[in-house]
Formats: C-alpha cells, sequence, structure tokens
C-alpha cells in the first residue's frame, strides 16, 4: 500500500495539497509547469520536507508531520529518475551503475550492472562518460541506475519517457510507478490511472479514458486537452425533447437535457479542436451550426489550426483542409456527441 497525504504552503498565492493512494501500475500525473509535480515527487522521495501530512511505501511510514518522522531518501526505497541528467558526469555509465549497486556483494553487483546494461541496450555506450553519450542513452541509464537496487516505487518527472521506455522498466520492474507528465497520448498508451493536478490541487482522477472524456471541472478539461472551453447559461430545458439550450456569449448549443438544473444556471461546455467541424456557407441547416469569422491558420506536420473568432479552435487533417478550398465565409458545426458539458 502506498499512499500520499501531503501540505506545503510555497507562497501566499500557492499551496500543494495532495492526497491519493498508488495501484501496482503506471499512474500518470498530468499537469502544466508549476502545477507542483517535481514538488510533490520530491516530498515522495525525501528531496524535499512537506509542511504536514503522511506517506506510507508499502505500508511503512517515510514520513508523517505530527509523529516527526522524516526519513532520508536512501532509506525511503523509491526510485527517482528527474527532469535534468542526474548521471555523476565524472564517471561512465558503467561505474554511475556500479554506484548505485554498491550496497550489494561483488559478484552480485556485477551481476546487476551486466543485466541492466544488456536489458536496457547500453552495451555501445557502457564506457563512456555521460557528455559523450546521447540523451536516449543517458536517460535509459538513469533509468537503470534508478531501478537496480529494486526500489519498491519509481518515480519520473517528465524526463522525457516514451512507450518504448516505459515497456523496458515493466520488463524488469513490477511495482508502482508515477509518471509526471504532460503527454496526454502517453498517458493514455501506458497509464492504468491518471491524476490532474492544476495548481497544487488533483482535481480528478480516474482511468485514463474516463478522465479524458468526463472531465468534471473547467480546470480538468483544460489539462485533459480541451481546446475550446467556453462558459455559458442555460436558457432552456426542454424535458420532452430532450434538449437543453445554452448561450455562450455570441452563439448559442443545443445539448442534452440537463436534469438538475434550472433557467440561468451556469455552467461550462468543452470540445476538442479535432471534433469541430469547419463547413462552407453553403452547408445545409443543421444543428449546432454557427457562422464564425476565420482569425488565424496555422499550418502542422500533419494537420491544420484554425482559429475562429469566439474563441473557437479547429483542427483539421491538412486533405480536409485542402478540401475545403479557398473559402471565405466560414460556418462551424459542433457534434452533440462531442460536446461535454461541466456542471
Amino acid at each position: 500500500m502506498t499512499s500520499v497525504r501531503v501540505k506545503r504552503r510555497i507562497s501566499p498565492e500557492f499551496s500543494l495539497e495532495a492526497d491519493f493512494s498508488l495501484g501496482p501500475g503506471i499512474t500518470a500525473l498530468i499537469g502544466q509547469g508549476g502545477a507542483g509535480k517535481t514538488l510533490l515527487l520530491e516530498m515522495i522521495a525525501g528531496l524535499a520536507t512537506p509542511d504536514d501530512g503522511r506517506i506510507l511505501l508499502d505500508d511503512a511510514i517515510v514520513f508523517d508531520g505530527q509523529a516527526g518522522v522524516d526519513l532520508p531518501p536512501v532509506r525511503r526505497g523509491c526510485g527517482y529518475v528527474s527532469q535534468a541528467d542526474s548521471l555523476f558526469p565524472h564517471r561512465t555509465l558503467r561505474q554511475n551503475l556500479e554506484f548505485a549497486a554498491r550496497r550489494f556483494p561483488r559478484l552480485e553487483r556485477h551481476r546487476r550492472v551486466a543485466e541492466a546494461i544488456e536489458h536496457f541496450t547500453l552495451a555501445d555506450a557502457a564506457e563512456m562518460r555521460p557528455a559523450a553519450a546521447g540523451s536516449a542513452e543517458r536517460l535509459r541509464c538513469a533509468t537503470a541506475r534508478a531501478l537496480i537496487g529494486e526500489p519498491g516505487l519509481l518515480l519520473a518527472d517528465d524526463a522525457g519517457m516514451d512507450g518504448a521506455l516505459l515497456g523496458l522498466i515493466r520488463g524488469r520492474f513490477r511495482g508502482s510507478i508515477l509518471l509526471a507528465t504532460r503527454d496526454l497520448d502517453l498517458a493514455c498508451t501506458v497509464a492504468s490511472e491518471v491524476a490532474l493536478l492544476d495548481r497544487g490541487r488533483i482535481v480528478q482522477r480516474g482511468r485514463p479514458r474516463q478522465v479524458l472524456d468526463e472531465p468534471t471541472t473547467a480546470e480538468a478539461a483544460r489539462l485533459a486537452g480541451y481546446e475550446n472551453l467556453w462558459q455559458g447559461t442555460i436558457a432552456e430545458l426542454d424535458r420532452a425533447a430532450n434538449i437543453s439550450r445554452l448561450e455562450c456569449g455570441g452563439f448559442s448549443l443545443t445539448v442534452p437535457y440537463l436534469p438538475g438544473h434550472l433557467r440561468g444556471d451556469r455552467v461550462w461546455v468543452a470540445i476538442r479542436a479535432a471534433a469541430v467541424r469547419p463547413r462552407r456557407a453553403d452547408t445545409p441547416p443543421a444543428p449546432n451550426l454557427i457562422p464564425a469569422k476565420l482569425v488565424r491558420v496555422a499550418e502542422r506536420a500533419q494537420s491544420v489550426r484554425l482559429e475562429f473568432e469566439g474563441p473557437i479552435v479547429a483542427e483539421l487533417a491538412l486533405s480536409q483542409f485542402a478540401a475545403l478550398g479557398d473559402n471565405k465565409n466560414w460556418l462551424i458545426e459542433f457534434p452533440g456527441e462531442s460536446l461535454r458539458v461541466i456542471a
């Protein structure tokens, strides 16, 4: 059982308060820069001290603010991969691994180092110092070093890990992993649970698909990648027709009936840019089809981002944008099944 309940005041305007537990899989901690991801991992690892709270790792208390317990990092049984290069620059990659395995007898130490080098494909760079190795090799070495002592928990702080490296990790380590990241695609691919961190607070937790498809607050929707987020007022509720009409400051949207609400209530409406459908002006009338003025076009590697007054953001594949031609007058369609209403 790994559980974390910590508080730390950073400034009069910002404090971190988190209360959660970790299962045996990968938990992706998603938040923007400055949300508190690094500080939270550092407090779990023992590199920073909470003002109050309790941290249990494998049912052992490693921090208790009231009881005065605060074990040093070396006694916590955590592996930590930081954002910055943390390898000893004057040692080779092999020597970095040997240092991490120094508590084992000589033959066991050599076995562990050899297995780590083989598993993380470090043979070609093992005798190099970190400055001479590539960034991917340094990251694999830092990860192997964090795991060589068999920690009970692995902490990875926005370190640039991808699905392939996490697959390698899972080949050697079956404990809990707390992965701080901004990469929603990676979280969906590898995580069994997602926790959204906003300004020091976990605003939503759950299975990745559930959290990303059903945000419960405006802050969660932003972190879950919804580029379009507007506050609206409920203008009409029709239970018989199963519709509600929302006024969103310049345009109206029709969504399914919202039980438990009254006319005049304020709600948030969210939709992903990829779900927004720009149309030509001669498009036949349809629900949630509104005129819009194009403000900016930004080409990307595989898509085109369209920004309209509203603000409204759409993202199209290159072929879809080309099919619209030289369009001067735009309509925007918001498919009802893609709209998320957040009370």
